[in-house]
């Protein structure tokens, strides 16, 4: 199966917060974000702009949109992505949505990813806007009541 996707401008984030916690009054409303909660976790997939913080969060993601839609019955399809991502040993996040997959890898992947899903047959573009480089990470100020670093916990 050959497929077409872009790769999205921009960093995102994986942020995880409690089982239990409300909705996070920051949630963005870019053009990308999804939120899923499980017995052990909320997590939230966003533009790495749009997290606070002192959210326990991991950032550095860049976005890989597969051109759909993409019927229900139709198999294959993330695994036609996913296996040449494995064998280039990129880690992936995967999100599917009502019409089309998302796959996350990490910016310092991207250069293989997008190898490896040439050599495998699929077509990658770049969307409209910059590819950025990922942000540095944020030096935490005075504002920052209980800092944070990624998959911690408020320091007490």
């Amino acid at each position: 199966m050959t497929l077409s996707l872009i790769v999205e401008p921009g960093e995102y984030a994986v942020v995880q917060l409690d089982p239990g916690d409300a909705l996070p009054a920051w949630l963005p409303t870019a053009s990308f974000w999804t939120v899923t909660r499980a017995d052990d976790e909320l997590s939230v997939f966003c533009r790495a702009d749009d997290v606070p913080f002192d959210a326990s969060h991991e950032a550095g993601w860049r976005l890989l949109r597969m051109v759909g839609p993409f019927p229900f019955d139709l198999t294959g399809i993330l695994a036609s992505v996913l296996t040449p991502l494995a064998a280039a040993n990129v880690g992936i996040l995967a999100v599917s949505t009502f019409n089309t997959d998302y796959v996350l890898v990490k910016h310092a992947s991207l250069a293989a990813a997008i190898d490896a899903l040439r050599t495998a047959g699929h077509t990658v573009h770049e969307a409209q806007g910059p590819l950025v480089e990922p942000h540095p990470p944020r030096v935490p100020s005075a504002q920052d009541s209980a800092p944070r670093t990624p998959h911690s916990k408020p320091v007490p």
